[in-house]
Order: structure tokens, then sequence, then C-alpha cells
């Protein structure tokens, strides 16, 4: 199908599922979950607890295809904590990708979705229990490293434990993080605000350097009142299995970071240690990625934001990222990789809360082989830009365009995409 036929199915569809916000009502709309911390402050759905448990019943039964009963397992009425927040997230997509086939995939019109129920408790009023239920399916082309939809889950349709950790204070400034689910950026200071419209390869200001692990792990976290803020985690992602915590083949990434942050700006730099780590591949090339090998990377994160919005005066998110492998790989023996990312947001231009982004990115790529000489890399270069605005307060729809020269392995590798999705939150 050629993309001009793709283009009228993906617009076809937007069409679609615009009359859905007409059905929405009474939602809250609850900030995404790398700030969950900030939740206490926001409004929140506090269900009845049979209506929760009924709820609970209902939708593990139709994903699982079994009948569950939760008052059997003694879930009684009043025994639901009352410190108890829920709220929730919907979201489906359809898109098209014009050289989908030059890297492995389809440009045949594809569809994805997920499902995600939060819950937060508290049990100080300081402290905070995060467990994230998920589940989702999509076409291949939304979970290929150069396309990877931003909100890409891929488990078959079970209704999963996807996230679990506990969060308390040491004193006053300090933040402890431990849990069985649980990745690296998680547990940092806050560092970009460039919101992906399409592509994961934009988060946290470009995702080649810090990669994406959920795991055991645990970290700190130090905010100061004059800005300046410390954060140290690891992640090991072999830590629940046969050989233990720490076992000598596991996969292992530890991250310092230190920043600082004013009232519309902020600036820090990270250390990313990594053991046989697998997942440098959301914004990389096949050279750049360099799975399963020993790494240190530095990366330095900035955003400056207006001091009003609804103006041509956008908010900047900046990211650099440089790599450095040890030992030898099969995928071109790179020893130092490279990487940075621009992104630019304008808010509020044609009606309150719609945003207008832009980014574009180098992908992670080779800059040294080992015993010198020319890296053969590609010039990869990936850019998007998408118009997100809410038909009602508990609805966003973000139609988007994408694309990128060289972004795999070759010159052959260029793409071009259209992407309409749609969000629902509870």
């Amino acid at each position: 199908m050629k993309l001009f036929q793709h283009m009228l199915v993906a617009s076809a569809s937007l069409g679609l599922l615009a009359p859905i916000s007409a059905q929405a009502s009474n939602i809250v709309d609850i900030e995404e979950m790398s700030s969950y911390v900030r939740r206490s402050k926001k409004k929140s759905f506090r269900p009845d607890n049979k209506t929760f448990i009924n709820q609970v019943s209902e939708n593990t039964a139709n994903l699982k295809g079994n009948s569950v009963d939760l008052e059997d397992n003694k879930f009684e009425a009043g025994s639901f904590s009352e410190t108890t927040t829920f709220d929730g997230k919907a979201v489906m997509w359809i898109g098209t990708v014009d050289g989908g086939d030059e890297i492995g995939e389809s440009e045949k019109t594809s569809t994805g979705y997920t499902y995600t129920w939060n819950l937060n408790t508290s049990f100080t009023g300081d402290d905070n229990l995060y467990v994230r239920l998920k589940t989702g399916e999509q076409g291949d082309i939304w979970k290929n490293r150069s396309t990877y939809h931003i909100e890409t889950k891929d488990n078959s349709d079970a209704f999963e434990m996807d996230k679990m950790w506990y969060t308390f204070p040491v004193g006053e400034k300090i933040t402890a993080f431990v849990g069985p689910r649980i990745e690296n950026y998680y547990m940092y200071i806050t560092p970009s605000i460039y919101k992906p419209g399409a592509l994961k390869s934009f988060k946290l200001g470009g995702n080649s350097n810090f990669g994406a692990s959920t795991d055991v792990g645990t970290g700190l976290k130090y905010e100061t009142d004059n800005g300046f803020g410390f954060a140290t985690n690891l992640v090991d992602k072999g830590a629940d299995g046969a050989d233990g915590i720490f076992a000598p083949d596991n996969a292992l990434k530890w991250d310092t970071q230190v920043a600082y942050t004013a009232d519309r700006w902020h600036v820090s730099g990270f250390m990313s240690k990594a053991r046989n780590w697998t997942s440098h591949s959301y914004n990389a090339t096949q050279m750049g990625a360099q799975e399963a090998r020993d790494s240190v990377g530095y990366a330095l994160r900035a955003y400056w934001m207006p001091e009003e919005y609804g103006t041509n005066i956008p908010e900047i998110s900046f990211g650099y990222d440089t790599k450095s492998y040890g030992g030898v790989s099969v995928a071109g023996n790179t020893t130092q990789a490279n990487s940075y990312m621009l992104g630019l947001t304008w808010k509020d231009i044609f009606q309150a809360d719609d945003r207008i982004g832009f980014a574009f990115t180098q992908p992670l790529a080779a800059t040294e082989v080992q015993g010198g000489g020319a890296t053969g890399e590609v010039d990869p270069q990936v850019w998007e830009a998408y118009y997100s605005f809410r038909p009602n307060d508990s609805m966003e729809i973000i139609p988007a365009i994408f694309g990128g020269n060289d972004v795999f392995a070759d010159n052959q590798d260029d793409l071009f995409g259209l992407l309409v999705t749609s969000k629902f939150k509870f």
C-alpha cells in the first residue's frame, strides 16, 4: 500500500476516534508516571471498596479469560486502605511507516494499544508504595528501535505487574527508593521536560545513554531548597534469578546524577556504569547500541522554560551523551559512541493545554572502533513533529509525523511515518 493511502486510512481512523471524546466525563488529568511522587498535590479518584474490587474482578477476568472473585479471597468492605489512590490510562494508536521494510518491518498500516492502572498508597503520609498494572499489544513496527512508540508495551494482552517500588524519606531532604520492579530513570531528578509525541527515542532528552530495564533496584535522591540535587541508583537485571543479587554475570547499571534546578531552567550531569547491559537500543544505530557489553557513559541534560506560554517562544530541552565500551563486540567493535538531542515545545498556542512539539536527534553512533581507523558508521538522524490537543479534560489526541535518515545500519535505512495517538485518562 502506498504511503498516501496509509495517510488516508490513518486520517479516517482519527475521525472514528474523535466522537468517543463526547462520552468521557468527570475524569482527572494525572501527570505521567515519572512525576508520580507529586500526586499528593493533585486530585485523585479514590474508589469505593466494593466498586474497586468488582472492577478488578471484571477486568482481570476479561483480560485473562478466567473467572476471578476477589471477595472469596477475603477482600471486604472497609479493608481497602483509605490512603490508596487509583488512576489509569488507555492509549490507542494507528499509523504507517514508509521505509519500514528497510529495517525489517512492514509498511502496512498497523495499530497498538496499552491499558494501565496506577495505585499509590501512603502509610505514614510521607512514604509511598507505587504499583502499576499494565497490558498492551501492537504491530512489530512500533517496537523497532527506530520507530519505537512512546507508549509501546508488548505482553500479549496479559494484565501483569509492570512496576512496583516503595519510597520513603531519610531525614528532610533525602528520598530512598527500593523495589522489585523499577528502572533507573524513575529515581532521577527530572532531567528533561520534552514530552515525545510519537517516538521513545526522545524520552529523557534522548534515550540512548539511559536505556531501560525493569527489575530489582534501589537508590537515593537528595534535593535542597536552593536547587542543588544529587541522585544515585542501581538496578540489577538478574537479582531475582537463580544466581542472586550482584552475581558475576548479572546485568547491572549504576547511575549517578548531579543537578541544579531553578524556577525556569535545569542542568544536570550523569555518569552511568553498566555491566553486561542490553538496553541501549531505543535511540542508537547497530554499531552504537553494542548490547551485552560493559560501558561507562556520561550525559548532559538541560532545559529552559519561557516566562509565559501562548507565545512563539518554546520550551527547550537538550541532551548530549557519550559512551565508552570495553571488550570486543561482533557488531563493529565499537569503543566510543556519541549522541545528541534537541526538543522544542510550544504550549497553549491555539487553545488551553495544547502542545506543538518538534525534536531532532542523532542516535548513539560509533565514533571510534577497536584498532582505530574509519568506523564505517552511517550518519543517522531522527526527528518528530506533533500537535497535541484535548477535546475534553480527560482525552488527548496527538497527530504526529516522524522520519529519519540512515537510522540503523546503512544509508538505505530512511523512514517517514504518520501516526495518530489517542489517550484516555481516568
